[in-house]
Protein backbone atom coordinates (compact mmCIF):
# COMPACT_ATOMS: atom_id res chain seq x y z
CA UNK A 1 0.00 0.00 0.00
CA UNK A 2 1.27 3.29 -0.44
CA UNK A 3 -0.34 6.35 1.09
CA UNK A 4 -1.31 9.45 -0.68
CA UNK A 5 -1.11 12.99 -0.23
CA UNK A 6 -4.38 13.23 1.51
CA UNK A 7 -4.26 9.93 4.10
CA UNK A 8 -5.80 7.81 1.73
CA UNK A 9 -4.01 4.47 0.83
CA UNK A 10 -3.91 2.47 -2.84
CA UNK A 11 -2.96 -0.70 -3.34
CA UNK A 12 -0.18 -1.62 -6.00
CA UNK A 13 1.09 -4.55 -8.12
CA UNK A 14 4.75 -5.40 -8.82
CA UNK A 15 4.93 -7.81 -11.91
CA UNK A 16 8.14 -8.74 -13.81
CA UNK A 17 11.65 -8.02 -13.68
CA UNK A 18 13.81 -5.45 -15.46
CA UNK A 19 13.47 -1.52 -15.38
CA UNK A 20 10.64 -0.03 -13.86
CA UNK A 21 7.63 1.26 -15.42
CA UNK A 22 5.31 2.99 -13.45
CA UNK A 23 1.78 2.13 -14.99
CA UNK A 24 -1.42 4.07 -13.50
CA UNK A 25 -4.00 1.42 -14.74
CA UNK A 26 -6.51 -1.22 -13.06
CA UNK A 27 -4.82 -4.35 -12.86
CA UNK A 28 -7.87 -6.24 -12.48
CA UNK A 29 -9.87 -6.88 -15.14
CA UNK A 30 -13.50 -5.98 -15.24
CA UNK A 31 -16.35 -8.81 -15.24
CA UNK A 32 -20.06 -9.73 -15.85
CA UNK A 33 -22.47 -6.47 -17.07
CA UNK A 34 -19.69 -4.19 -17.01
CA UNK A 35 -17.49 -6.02 -19.05
CA UNK A 36 -20.05 -6.46 -21.57
CA UNK A 37 -20.56 -3.10 -21.78
CA UNK A 38 -16.83 -2.46 -22.35
CA UNK A 39 -16.91 -5.06 -25.40
CA UNK A 40 -19.95 -3.33 -26.48
CA UNK A 41 -17.69 -0.24 -26.66
CA UNK A 42 -14.85 -2.36 -28.39
CA UNK A 43 -12.81 -1.41 -24.96
CA UNK A 44 -10.63 -4.15 -23.73
CA UNK A 45 -12.28 -5.23 -20.23
CA UNK A 46 -8.80 -6.70 -19.01
CA UNK A 47 -6.95 -3.25 -20.20
CA UNK A 48 -4.31 -3.17 -17.29
CA UNK A 49 -3.99 -6.51 -16.98
CA UNK A 50 -2.89 -7.01 -20.75
CA UNK A 51 -0.55 -3.84 -20.55
CA UNK A 52 0.59 -6.15 -17.35
CA UNK A 53 1.68 -9.39 -19.41
CA UNK A 54 3.03 -7.54 -22.26
CA UNK A 55 5.55 -5.83 -20.38
CA UNK A 56 6.20 -7.64 -17.44
CA UNK A 57 8.73 -10.08 -19.52
CA UNK A 58 10.58 -6.66 -20.21
CA UNK A 59 10.69 -4.72 -17.32
CA UNK A 60 9.42 -4.33 -13.57
CA UNK A 61 5.50 -3.19 -14.08
CA UNK A 62 4.14 -0.79 -10.85
CA UNK A 63 0.32 -1.18 -11.54
CA UNK A 64 -1.96 0.80 -9.15
CA UNK A 65 -5.69 2.23 -10.27
CA UNK A 66 -5.29 5.52 -9.47
CA UNK A 67 -8.55 6.85 -11.62
CA UNK A 68 -10.30 4.15 -9.46
CA UNK A 69 -8.80 5.60 -6.13
CA UNK A 70 -10.12 8.61 -7.14
CA UNK A 71 -13.69 7.75 -7.65
CA UNK A 72 -13.56 6.01 -5.20
CA UNK A 73 -11.98 8.30 -2.69
CA UNK A 74 -12.70 11.65 -4.25
CA UNK A 75 -9.93 14.59 -3.77
CA UNK A 76 -12.20 17.82 -4.53
CA UNK A 77 -10.26 20.28 -3.27
CA UNK A 78 -6.98 19.31 -2.96
CA UNK A 79 -6.28 17.23 -6.44
CA UNK A 80 -4.25 19.52 -7.94
CA UNK A 81 -0.69 19.01 -10.03
CA UNK A 82 1.16 18.96 -7.36
CA UNK A 83 -0.56 16.45 -5.33
CA UNK A 84 -0.94 14.23 -8.40
CA UNK A 85 2.68 14.29 -8.92
CA UNK A 86 3.36 13.52 -4.94
CA UNK A 87 1.05 10.69 -5.34
CA UNK A 88 2.55 8.97 -8.17
CA UNK A 89 6.02 9.23 -6.64
CA UNK A 90 4.55 8.17 -3.14
CA UNK A 91 3.86 4.69 -4.97
CA UNK A 92 7.20 4.67 -6.64
CA UNK A 93 8.93 5.04 -3.03
CA UNK A 94 6.44 2.39 -1.52
CA UNK A 95 7.19 -0.47 -4.77
CA UNK A 96 11.13 0.42 -3.72
CA UNK A 97 11.83 2.10 -7.37
CA UNK A 98 14.20 4.63 -7.38
CA UNK A 99 14.25 5.43 -11.03
CA UNK A 100 11.13 4.71 -13.22
CA UNK A 101 9.75 5.05 -16.69
CA UNK A 102 5.59 6.94 -16.54
CA UNK A 103 3.02 5.42 -19.07
CA UNK A 104 -0.33 7.54 -18.93
CA UNK A 105 -3.24 7.95 -21.22
CA UNK A 106 -5.41 10.88 -21.04
CA UNK A 107 -6.12 13.02 -17.90
CA UNK A 108 -3.44 10.69 -16.53
CA UNK A 109 -0.87 11.51 -19.62
CA UNK A 110 -1.11 15.11 -18.43
CA UNK A 111 -0.70 14.08 -14.71
CA UNK A 112 2.72 12.32 -16.36
CA UNK A 113 4.20 15.50 -17.39
CA UNK A 114 3.08 17.49 -14.64
CA UNK A 115 5.01 14.50 -12.62
CA UNK A 116 7.95 14.65 -14.98
CA UNK A 117 8.56 18.72 -14.34
CA UNK A 118 8.79 18.48 -10.91
CA UNK A 119 10.99 15.55 -10.76
CA UNK A 120 14.24 14.06 -11.48
CA UNK A 121 13.44 10.49 -11.28
CA UNK A 122 11.93 9.79 -14.86
CA UNK A 123 13.96 7.59 -16.45
CA UNK A 124 11.05 8.26 -19.50
CA UNK A 125 7.47 10.11 -19.84
CA UNK A 126 5.09 8.54 -22.37
CA UNK A 127 2.17 10.64 -23.08
CA UNK A 128 -1.01 9.06 -25.06
CA UNK A 129 -4.19 10.32 -26.32
CA UNK A 130 -3.09 14.18 -24.56
CA UNK A 131 -1.01 16.45 -26.02
CA UNK A 132 2.67 17.74 -24.58
CA UNK A 133 2.28 21.25 -26.47
CA UNK A 134 -1.40 23.03 -26.91
CA UNK A 135 -3.01 21.06 -24.47
CA UNK A 136 -6.76 21.09 -24.54
CA UNK A 137 -6.79 22.56 -20.63
CA UNK A 138 -9.51 25.69 -21.35
CA UNK A 139 -11.32 23.55 -23.40
CA UNK A 140 -11.42 20.17 -20.27
CA UNK A 141 -11.83 23.17 -17.90
CA UNK A 142 -15.21 24.15 -19.52
CA UNK A 143 -16.36 20.05 -19.86
CA UNK A 144 -15.58 19.59 -16.19
CA UNK A 145 -17.22 22.75 -14.89
CA UNK A 146 -20.12 21.90 -17.06
CA UNK A 147 -19.90 18.30 -15.65
CA UNK A 148 -19.59 19.33 -12.17
CA UNK A 149 -22.72 21.25 -12.61
CA UNK A 150 -24.74 18.45 -14.24
CA UNK A 151 -23.34 16.19 -11.35
CA UNK A 152 -26.09 13.80 -9.88
CA UNK A 153 -28.29 14.26 -12.67
CA UNK A 154 -30.57 12.33 -14.79
CA UNK A 155 -28.34 11.84 -17.94
CA UNK A 156 -30.08 13.40 -20.65
CA UNK A 157 -30.14 10.43 -24.23
CA UNK A 158 -27.56 11.15 -26.30
CA UNK A 159 -28.49 12.32 -30.08
CA UNK A 160 -27.43 11.13 -33.17
CA UNK A 161 -25.16 8.50 -31.27
CA UNK A 162 -24.14 6.15 -33.58
CA UNK A 163 -23.39 2.41 -32.36
CA UNK A 164 -19.58 3.05 -32.57
CA UNK A 165 -19.16 5.87 -30.61
CA UNK A 166 -18.37 6.26 -27.23
CA UNK A 167 -21.24 7.87 -24.97
CA UNK A 168 -18.65 10.25 -23.17
CA UNK A 169 -21.75 12.47 -21.96
CA UNK A 170 -23.42 9.17 -20.14
CA UNK A 171 -20.45 8.30 -18.65
CA UNK A 172 -19.11 11.84 -17.15
CA UNK A 173 -22.71 12.84 -15.79
CA UNK A 174 -22.82 9.76 -13.34
CA UNK A 175 -20.40 11.07 -11.48
CA UNK A 176 -20.69 12.23 -7.88
CA UNK A 177 -20.64 16.52 -6.86
CA UNK A 178 -17.44 15.67 -5.34
CA UNK A 179 -16.26 13.17 -8.14
CA UNK A 180 -16.65 15.65 -10.01
CA UNK A 181 -15.51 19.07 -8.41
CA UNK A 182 -12.01 17.14 -7.97
CA UNK A 183 -11.73 17.33 -11.96
CA UNK A 184 -12.09 21.31 -11.94
CA UNK A 185 -9.87 21.85 -9.51
CA UNK A 186 -7.54 19.45 -11.46
CA UNK A 187 -8.13 21.80 -14.60
CA UNK A 188 -8.45 25.34 -12.79
CA UNK A 189 -5.07 24.42 -11.12
CA UNK A 190 -3.50 24.19 -14.62
CA UNK A 191 -5.95 27.43 -15.91
CA UNK A 192 -2.28 29.14 -16.51
CA UNK A 193 -0.01 26.18 -17.48
CA UNK A 194 2.10 27.27 -20.21
CA UNK A 195 3.10 23.85 -21.92
CA UNK A 196 5.72 25.29 -24.22
CA UNK A 197 7.43 27.45 -21.51
CA UNK A 198 7.59 23.61 -19.19
CA UNK A 199 9.62 21.72 -22.06
CA UNK A 200 12.93 22.68 -20.72
CA UNK A 201 12.06 20.90 -17.12
CA UNK A 202 11.22 17.81 -19.28
CA UNK A 203 14.94 15.79 -19.18
CA UNK A 204 13.72 11.81 -19.56
CA UNK A 205 13.28 10.66 -23.30
CA UNK A 206 9.69 11.24 -24.10
CA UNK A 207 7.16 9.98 -26.29
CA UNK A 208 4.02 11.26 -27.68
CA UNK A 209 1.35 8.99 -29.51
CA UNK A 210 -2.44 9.61 -30.19
CA UNK A 211 -5.27 8.67 -32.76
CA UNK A 212 -4.93 10.63 -35.71
CA UNK A 213 -9.14 11.09 -35.58
CA UNK A 214 -9.21 11.74 -31.46
CA UNK A 215 -11.32 14.99 -31.41
CA UNK A 216 -14.17 14.79 -28.72
CA UNK A 217 -17.29 17.01 -29.27
CA UNK A 218 -19.41 17.20 -26.49
CA UNK A 219 -22.80 18.43 -26.45
CA UNK A 220 -24.61 21.86 -25.84
CA UNK A 221 -25.05 21.15 -21.98
CA UNK A 222 -21.15 21.18 -21.91
CA UNK A 223 -21.09 24.42 -23.74
CA UNK A 224 -20.43 23.07 -27.58
CA UNK A 225 -17.25 21.91 -26.24
CA UNK A 226 -14.08 20.88 -28.79
CA UNK A 227 -11.50 18.93 -27.50
CA UNK A 228 -8.92 18.71 -30.09
CA UNK A 229 -6.71 15.79 -28.81
CA UNK A 230 -4.95 14.96 -32.37
CA UNK A 231 -4.46 18.21 -33.88
CA UNK A 232 -2.13 19.90 -31.78
CA UNK A 233 0.01 16.90 -32.14
CA UNK A 234 -0.08 16.74 -36.03
CA UNK A 235 0.04 20.22 -36.19
CA UNK A 236 2.86 20.67 -33.67
CA UNK A 237 4.80 17.55 -34.79
CA UNK A 238 8.10 18.97 -36.26
CA UNK A 239 7.92 21.50 -33.01
CA UNK A 240 7.64 18.53 -31.06
CA UNK A 241 10.28 16.64 -32.07
CA UNK A 242 12.63 19.99 -31.76
CA UNK A 243 12.28 20.10 -28.09
CA UNK A 244 12.94 16.40 -27.78
CA UNK A 245 9.50 14.44 -27.96
CA UNK A 246 9.40 11.17 -29.91
CA UNK A 247 6.26 11.56 -31.75
CA UNK A 248 3.33 8.13 -32.99
CA UNK A 249 0.09 8.61 -34.79
CA UNK A 250 -2.65 5.92 -35.32
CA UNK A 251 -4.09 6.12 -38.31
CA UNK A 252 -7.96 6.52 -38.49
CA UNK A 253 -8.47 5.63 -34.24
CA UNK A 254 -10.25 7.38 -32.04
CA UNK A 255 -10.06 7.96 -27.85
CA UNK A 256 -11.07 5.50 -27.11
CA UNK A 257 -9.56 3.00 -29.62
CA UNK A 258 -6.10 4.49 -29.55
CA UNK A 259 -6.19 3.65 -25.71
CA UNK A 260 -6.46 -0.46 -26.54
CA UNK A 261 -3.88 -2.55 -25.73
CA UNK A 262 -3.71 -3.67 -28.96
CA UNK A 263 -2.90 -0.44 -30.24
CA UNK A 264 -0.95 0.78 -27.51
CA UNK A 265 2.06 -2.57 -26.98
CA UNK A 266 3.08 -2.10 -30.45
CA UNK A 267 4.30 1.14 -29.71
CA UNK A 268 4.47 1.23 -26.04
CA UNK A 269 7.24 -2.00 -25.01
CA UNK A 270 9.85 -1.23 -28.53
CA UNK A 271 10.18 2.53 -27.67
CA UNK A 272 11.00 1.56 -23.99
CA UNK A 273 13.13 -1.16 -24.48
CA UNK A 274 15.13 1.26 -27.15
CA UNK A 275 15.38 4.09 -24.20
CA UNK A 276 15.64 2.42 -20.99
CA UNK A 277 17.27 -0.66 -20.96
Amino acid sequence: MARLHDGSEIEFEVHGDGPAVLLPVNPEPAEGTKAEEMRAWGMDPALGRTLIEGLKDAFTVVAFDYEGHVLANPKPDTLTPANIAADLLAVADAAGVERFAYYGYSWLALSGLQLAIRTDRLSALVMGGFPPLGGPYAEMLKVTMATHEMAGKPAEPSQGQSEDEFDWANVEVTMSEEQTRQFVTLYEALRGFDDLAAQPRVTCPRLCFAGSADEIVYGERWGDAHVRIAAPIIERQAELEAVGWDVRLLDGLDHTQAMQPSNVLPILRPWLESRIR
